[in-house]
């Protein structure tokens, strides 16, 4: 990858990061309205919040896939590469079951409903970010991209979670799905050399 590429995905990335997130920070607002505007300039400035606040999430998700692709890298050298496909498996499954049901029952106070609910967002897009990605190239990209999509996506949503409210939750995860999407998809054709 040269540094050309890298600026391209770094850039876009980030724009994704930007506009997802003021998506979501605009949703929140028209459904929770907790915020009470006094002036254009406080919605200008809570657009420019939410914007910034979108770009450092999708600088903290190009941290992720970048140390997926380093993971990636050593999981090719240690292992077969059909060992290290079903360790992903069976490690993406396992964030999934931590995320929907272990958590709610280590913490007793909390009710599994919005866990159950994320987990099965996060399932639902990662089958649907595979499904492109094996179109794009071929099979044997699905489970990396599945393992890409659950468990590196979660371990990234953690400090949230940590948080326990659904809104900063909803807020940090959208853009997040939204740039490793963005990422996985676009990795072969930022990697496939160019003809001259």
């Amino acid at each position: 990858m040269s540094i050309r590429k890298w600026y391209h995905l770094f850039w876009t990335t980030l724009l994704i990061g930007a506009a997802s997130a003021g998506l979501a920070g605009l949703v929140l607002q028209a459904v929770n309205g907790g915020i009470a505007f006094k002036s254009t300039a406080d919605l200008m400035l809570y657009l420019l919040i939410l914007l910034g606040s979108g770009m450092l999430v999708s600088v903290y998700a190009q941290l992720g896939f970048f140390a997926y692709l380093i993971l990636n890298y050593m999981g090719n050298g240690v292992f077969s590469r059909k060992v290290w496909q079903y360790i992903q498996l069976v490690l993406a499954v396992l964030a999934l079951l931590e995320l929907m049901f272990l958590r709610t029952f280590v913490g007793a106070e909390r009710t599994g409903g919005s866990d159950l609910v994320l987990g099965m967002g996060i399932l639902l897009t990662a089958v649907i970010v595979s499904y492109f990605k094996v179109q794009s190239t071929k099979a044997a990209a699905a489970i990396p991209t599945f393992f890409f999509m659950t468990a590196i996506t979660i371990v990234e949503t953690i400090g949230v979670l940590q948080i326990g409210v659904d809104s900063a939750t909803v807020f940090i995860v959208v853009p997040l799905i939204a740039c490793n999407a963005f990422q996985i998809l676009r990795l072969h054709r930022i990697l496939k050399p160019q003809s001259s």
